[in-house]
């Protein structure tokens, strides 16, 4: 092996640790400045991708939740895998069926008298305030004149109108969203169907246009991939479901208006780590407050029940701590997911930070692996001059 020239640019440069961050640090910075200058070329890519990534995710999380359904009933009745899948997907047929015809009803009846007690709800709103108001503690901090009901019914309204033309505003924009999930709805199952289909055929597939000396870190990699997203998604819809059960009926003991209404949307609402429950909460505290009788307290008993079975039961047996992230990190990631992407950031942010986090992790691997940089620096120093020691 030839030796290598210590020169000043080998020293500064080539050697030097933190010179080669920096210059790496320096490209990426240019590799982005120049994607925001050319971002409206990639403009038809995202367009693209806006009609073919909805489908694509729905049938990826109905994946996740059938696919070990059908391994199960292949490994253990030796039953044809299309076959399996068939009887699954008649099974799933069913099941929305049932959910169709027996719970659409109760809660569009729900939310048909939520509509029409809305005036009702108002003019126990404004009796509360007034009531409030008239209390001596709460004009000892100076705060009856602006939450007086006139300012605050004036202020309601100008917030109300706002809503309504954006609302109004936004017609083709919601014309939109509905065609979507018509197109979502029509190609999901197929999408679903052929993900079932060629479960073990989709990962040799990728991995045959991968070189030869990266095939077994890149199986590894998309095994990894494969396992946390699979143990987040059923995980999380499973914690969802019992959550919304648990409240619902607790809600239904305690004899609260849209029970069955308030467990889905807490189940929905746990979906987002962390703060979910707390969103859940809002809509059942404004129905107890809005009828009074002490149903606060039942939401508040309610809640806390849930919440210890929640964390002390289902979340250890369903989940553990299998996604490996500090809750720290965690509202960060749902911060800036949530700042940039919006609703959808918020409940995709954990498991893309999850890929994220696997990708960088495994290329960082690899590059200590093969970069001189990290290597030991015995040879290096071998080759360096040796000083004499002088005799005594």
């Amino acid at each position: 092996m030839p030796k290598r020239r210590h020169t000043w640019f080998t020293q500064w440069f080539l050697d030097n640790k933190l010179t080669v961050v920096l210059l790496n640090i320096l490209l990426l910075l240019l590799i982005i400045a120049l994607f925001l200058k050319v971002r409206a070329v990639f403009t038809p890519v995202g367009q693209i991708l806006g009609i073919v990534f909805p489908p694509l995710v729905v049938a990826g999380i109905l994946y996740y939740l059938i696919n070990p359904v059908i391994n199960w009933s292949e490994s253990h009745f030796r039953i044809p895998r299309i076959w399996s899948i068939s009887v699954v997907f008649v099974l799933v047929i069913g099941i929305l069926t049932w959910i169709v015809v027996s719970l659409i009803p109760i809660v569009q009846s729900q939310i048909n008298s939520i509509i029409n007690n809305l005036p009702d709800y108002w003019h126990s709103f404004q009796r509360a305030l007034t009531k409030l108001n008239a209390n001596p503690y709460f004009q000892r901090l100076h705060l009856d004149q602006s939450l007086s009901v006139s300012k605050v019914t004036k202020s309601l309204s100008h917030s109300f109108n706002g809503v309504l033309g954006t609302a109004l505003g936004n017609l083709t924009s919601a014309v939109t969203v509905i065609s979507n999930l018509v197109m979502i709805v029509l190609t999901a199952p197929f999408v679903l169907f052929f993900l079932l289909k060629d479960d073990r055929k989709i990962q040799p597939k990728i991995i045959k246009y991968v070189p030869d000396r990266l095939k077994v870190s890149t199986a590894a990699t998309l095994s990894e991939i494969n396992r946390s997203l699979s143990l987040y998604i059923r995980g999380q819809l499973t914690v969802g479901f019992w959550v919304a059960v648990m409240f619902a009926v607790g809600y239904l003991i305690g004899q609260m208006p849209y029970a069955l209404l308030l467990g889905i949307i807490a189940g929905i609402c746990n979906l987002i780590p962390y703060v979910g429950s707390a969103l859940g909460l809002i809509p059942a505290l404004i129905i107890a407050l809005l009828y009074g009788h002490g149903l606060i307290w039942i939401v508040i008993l309610v809640f806390l029940v849930e919440q210890t079975i929640e964390t002390r039961v289902v979340s250890p047996l369903v989940m553990g701590n299998k996604m490996n992230m500090h809750p720290v990190t965690t509202i960060f990631v749902l911060l800036v997911a949530g700042g940039m992407f919006g609703l959808l950031g918020v409940i995709f942010g954990i498991p893309a930070y999850a890929i994220l986090k696997i990708l960088i992790s495994k290329t960082f691997a690899w590059f200590r692996h093969n970069s001189i940089w990290y290597q030991d620096d015995s040879e290096f120093l071998a080759e360096l001059p040796q000083v004499k020691k002088p005799n005594k």
